[in-house]
């Protein structure tokens, strides 16, 4: 069993269990759940206990994150161990870690591997992947969720104690309201993307997903730090949030694409908001919803292009054909449409702020219907777009996001809710997220 975070370290340090004791353990799971895909390359038990070793001879138990277990999506660099970002033509074996993994390293948490993933992390749904579709950990005929499908996986089934992810569009939240966990998009720049590779680099954020809102909040402490090396990182401070009034979409505004269990869930948690002292503000959503069409067949598709465009223009037959598909349109648009895409991002955001007067946070569902496998596989473009109608804006707004579990459709599958809070909220949302 995977305990919580400070269960786990409490045990260390009172002798209930060993390193070795947990790893073996989940080196026995991990082979037990092969069949969800969730793997790219697995450490081997000698490659995982190197790691422990060196804990014990320099450091001790007072590490924050002492042998805890985590995973890493395969598009973020752990060295020694190839990236591949879900395409074997690519992948570099790079000689250091990711910026943000060394810290967690340096912190004690031990390393179990590299997951599965959209390949070149271009997908909501989990499904573009040459190593096999990552399935949905409590019903395997429907999707994960992406790209971060490798990553949510691993934690649902309890492989691994926590995962980093990334989320550029809702990667980092659509794969957590899918699994039942929380998802943590913090404030674009908080983690550095350093060793990471890049998608759409100005939205890019780590994420991190966890058991629990307080698991989460102890590895963004360790995760967090200005990286002068990384253009895009930034020095942060934290914002509190001093009331619960939380908005909420115009009910026609509401996007469940004919699933009445997801609406009857997101009332719900509306009614236990309200219930812990919540005041409900119905919020003009239009703004908020038009930042998706920037990016799925827009302009800022260019970007995405920039980053990995002449790869897979020169090696098309290793592309997934959707992914290839996706990443090409970003070659169509011209410096022009780049910039009204850039005015009129800012024309939204400046209407988004009404909002922001009357509310200290927002509240929708994290994804407004989930799919099985076999419908995404027919309709691979659009019903993976329908995924980001709750989750695109929080990247390009610059806010913070927390997908936290909200209950389960009549079918066992679950539902989940976002808070969404200012730029540099994440630890007052994930307080709140705590509470409910």
């Amino acid at each position: 069993m995977i305990y919580p975070i400070v269960t786990l370290l409490q045990a260390y340090r009172t002798g209930q269990c060993t390193i070795t004791d947990v790893v073996d353990q989940l080196l026995e799971r991990a082979e037990r759940t092969l069949h969800h895909n969730v793997w790219i390359t697995r450490l081997s038990r000698r490659q995982i206990l190197a790691y422990a070793d060196s804990l014990h001879e320099s450091r001790g138990k007072d590490l924050p994150l002492y042998g805890v277990p985590f995973v890493i999506k395969d598009n973020i660099d752990l060295a020694g161990v190839p990236t591949s970002a879900g395409c074997a033509a690519y992948a570099y074996t790079p000689t250091r870690s990711a910026f943000v993994v060394r810290r967690l390293l340096d912190a004690g948490a031990i390393p179990l591997g590299k997951v599965n993933l959209d390949q070149f992390a271009t997908g909501l749904a989990g499904t573009r992947s040459a190593h096999g579709v990552c399935t949905n950990s409590v019903n395997g005929d429907y999707i994960a969720g992406g790209s971060s499908s490798g990553s949510a996986v691993a934690v649902a089934l309890g492989l691994a104690s926590f995962a980093l992810g990334t989320d550029t569009a809702g990667s980092g939240r659509v794969p957590a309201a899918f699994n039942n966990i929380v998802g943590l998009k913090p404030s674009n720049g908080r983690i550095s993307l350093r060793g990471i590779v890049p998608a759409n680099r100005s939205l890019d954020c780590v994420a991190i997903f966890a058991r629990s809102a307080g698991d989460a909040a102890l590895v963004l402490d360790t995760a967090e730090a200005f990286d002068p090396d990384d253009a895009y990182s930034r020095a942060l401070d934290h914002v509190p949030i001093n009331a619960l009034r939380y908005g909420v979409p115009r009910r026609e505004q509401l996007e469940f694409y004919g699933d009445s269990d997801y609406e009857s869930l997101f009332a719900q948690a509306l009614q236990r908001l309200d219930a812990a002292g919540g005041t409900r503000v119905e919020i003009d959503f239009a703004p908020f919803a038009a930042a998706a069409k920037l990016l799925y067949g827009g302009a800022y598709m260019a970007e995405r292009y920039a980053a990995l465009g002449e790869f897979v223009e020169t090696h098309p037959q290793h592309i997934h054909p959707i992914t290839r598909q996706v990443i090409l349109q970003g070659k169509l648009p011209t410096a022009a449409d780049a910039f009204r895409a850039q005015h009129e991002l800012m024309a939204l955001r400046r209407r988004s702020a009404a909002a922001w007067q009357a509310v200290d946070l927002i509240v929708t569902p994290t994804a407004g219907t989930i799919y099985p496998v076999d419908k995404v596989m027919a309709d691979p473009i659009h019903l993976p777009a329908t995924l980001g109608y709750y989750t695109v804006f929080i990247n390009f707004f610059q806010l913070a996001g927390v997908a936290i579990p909200a209950g389960f459709r009549a079918d066992g599958l679950p539902f989940g809710i976002t808070l969404v809070g200012r730029d540099c909220s994440e630890r007052a949302l994930l307080r709140i997220a705590g509470r409910l």
